[in-house]
């Protein structure tokens, strides 16, 4: 067994604490990667919580991973001790279903195996995060991180970039389309970074007229103040896609109007309670709305490799370990750009 020392939640209400235990030997096809830098995501908070389902505690959060590979196992042919890997949402599925075989691990019929707060497939054996010094996964679930990139920005891609990258491609956005981004936060800056790169117009779309020019430093073609209802009148249809990423009850028509015909609301945010869509915003315009969930490993990679030759990162604030609570009361109060990463090495 490999000791680990790590930072958990013993029960949904009081602060996280240090913890050890211990992770399995590394088996024939996997590998053990010392973590370097673990992203903060509010998915992270309502876990801890119990806001999305039972949770088994101590629980050890954190599925925005980066470090670099200290073992192999014996049959591992991907991957080499000394290079940079990534880990994000999951760690493995069956494998085996229609969703596994074409490379959607994420909508795996038995249901993905989270990095934390699920358990190891066949064994009780509950799985735990990127809050801690080392993990241990199967080569087919990690992912190459290029020597190129800046660690520290690299982590919060795992899962806010892949859950904006995805979406995105698969629409095929990209030039001569107009896309809007609600929210401008961890998913949102991110969103912004891609639909720009993609070649799309991007505006802002936000209530609060300080994040103008945070908007446009990230490379947004326009901003619109959504608390302004003449701003909004103007823009209704506008859009050829939304991508929505807000997590906070809101009205969902006021901005399906703001969509062209045939127009497409990408949903990522998840706000607590159920939305309200008035069915003839989107019958009278052809109007759709869908939901994405992160990405599958291959097209994971290829969102790695995109942003090592565009040079693409998240923009991070880099904490100490110790300082998590913190952190999340910060994150509570939307007060971070634009995501917390965790240096490690604090943890030592």
């Amino acid at each position: 067994m490999i000791p680990v020392k790590a930072y958990a939640a013993y029960d949904a209400v009081n602060p996280l604490k240090p913890y050890t235990f211990e992770r399995k030997e590394v088996g024939a096809h996997q590998v053990q990667i010392e973590i370097l830098y673990s992203g903060v995501c509010h998915s992270d908070i309502h876990t801890v919580k119990g806001d999305w389902g039972p949770i088994n505690y101590p629980l050890v959060p954190g599925h925005e991973i980066v470090g670099r590979i200290v073992a192999v196992g014996s049959e591992v042919s991907k991957f080499k001790v000394g290079e940079l890997a990534g880990i994000g949402c999951f760690v493995d599925s069956c494998r085996t279903c229609p969703s596994c075989q074409s490379g959607e691990e994420q909508f795996c019929d038995e249901g993905m195996t989270g990095t934390y707060n699920s358990v190891e497939r066949g064994t009780d054996i509950p799985t735990r995060g990127g809050y801690s010094s080392s993990i241990i996964v199967d080569e087919n679930y990690t992912l190459h991180v290029s020597e190129k990139l800046d660690l520290k920005g690299v982590a919060p891609l795992l899962c806010a970039g892949i859950t904006t990258y995805s979406p995105l491609r698969y629409l095929k956005v990209g030039k001569g389309h107009k896309v809007g981004v609600l929210g401008l936060g961890g998913l949102g800056h991110m969103a912004v970074k891609f639909a720009v790169s993609f070649g799309a117009e991007v505006t802002m779309l936000s209530h609060s007229p300080s994040k103008e020019a945070d908007a446009k430093k990230l490379g947004a073609h326009h901003f619109a103040l959504t608390s302004n209802p003449e701003t909004m009148d103007s823009l209704a249809n506008s859009f050829d896609f939304i991508l929505n990423t807000v997590s906070a009850k809101h009205d969902h028509n006021a901005y399906l109007n703001l969509l062209k015909t045939n127009g497409t609301m990408i949903v990522v945010g998840a706000p607590p309670a159920p939305a309200e869509i008035p069915v003839f915003t989107l019958i009278m315009k052809r109007r759709s709305i869908i939901g994405s969930l992160i990405g599958g490993i291959k097209e994971t990679q290829e969102m790695l490799d995109y942003c090592a030759e565009h040079n693409i990162t998240s923009d991070v604030e880099i904490i100490d370990m110790d300082y998590i609570n913190e952190a999340y009361d910060r994150m509570n109060k939307s007060d971070v750009k634009y995501r917390f990463v965790i240096d490690m090495a604090s943890l030592k």
